[in-house]
């Protein structure tokens, strides 16, 4: 079963074209690294797999079903995540205020609501945060209580959208870790998108990289390329693997963490 297919899908934001005539299938219970320049369109395509953004052209299936925006199977963490207004809730009511859909406020939850926000805390070993407030965590340990909001519902399909901004080495690792933990206990679908490729290499099956409205989809020694990631970024590209790290050069810069640096 594909967990998301583009068939020929056209994404637009106003005269802007992000995508064209793509085409790929994500299997069912694949890690999927979402990697491409600044801009390339990896939050359009996961709000477009969402059914935020609906395709100018073609059409987007999800856990083999057309595109539905609230799909409660799929659980979304998006880039931009404003907690200023929430510094004084605990972790438990963070994580709660998200369930049911609610987005400000607590909602009265029922006891099933209660035992699926006791679940998202127990699997993202955040148990010893319910109780402390927001204002007193780290941002690793914030994130994850943002990673239990997304799994409010026990989603089959889980977008993550760059969840490791901002955060030092050690708690990158932490963070895709866990969501490689999380994908392979629940037996689910991830795409987790990052600006660059080394802190995923070692936990994805397979890497899509977006670039110049174009996507190109499979292994890493498939995609990493000197000729695939000049066809996608527009310009001359070269790969450099050394000690186990994979380096993406233009003119001698390192082109994922300078133009994410630059942004």
């Amino acid at each position: 079963m594909s967990a998301v297919e583009f068939r020929g899908v056209r994404l637009q934001l106003g005269e802007r074209c992000i995508l064209a005539d793509t085409d790929l299938s994500v299997r069912d219970g694949e890690f999927i690294g979402v990697l491409g320049p600044n801009g390339a369109g990896k939050t359009t395509l996961m709000r477009a797999i969402l059914g935020l953004i609906e395709p100018a052209a073609g059409a987007i299936r999800v856990l083999d079903r057309p595109v539905l925006r609230g799909n409660p199977a799929v659980g979304y963490m998006p880039q931009v995540r404003s907690l200023a207004a929430r510094h004084r809730l605990s972790g438990w009511s963070f994580v709660a205020s998200a369930a049911q859909g609610h987005r400000w406020g607590l909602p009265r939850l029922d006891a099933a609501a209660r035992r699926d926000v006791s679940w998202a805390l127990e699997q993202v070993g955040a148990e010893p945060l319910a109780k402390r407030l927001l204002a007193e965590l780290s941002g690793g340990e914030r994130q994850r209580l943002l990673l239990a909001q997304a799994l409010l519902g026990r989603p089959r399909l889980l977008l993550l959208d760059e969840p490791l901004i901002s955060l030092d080495p050690p708690h990158q690792r932490a963070v895709v870790e866990l969501a490689r933990h999380i994908q392979r206990e629940l037996a689910i679908t991830v795409l987790f998108s990052a600006h660059e490729l080394n802190p995923l290499l070692d936990v994805i099956d397979r890497v899509l990289y977006l670039g110049n409205r174009q996507a190109a989809l499979g292994t890493v020694d498939e995609v990493i390329t000197g000729p695939s990631l000049s066809r996608l970024y527009g310009a001359e590209i070269e790969v450099v693997r050394l000690k186990g790290r994979v380096f993406v050069l233009s003119g001698g810069l390192e082109v994922e963490r300078d133009e994410h640096r630059h942004a």
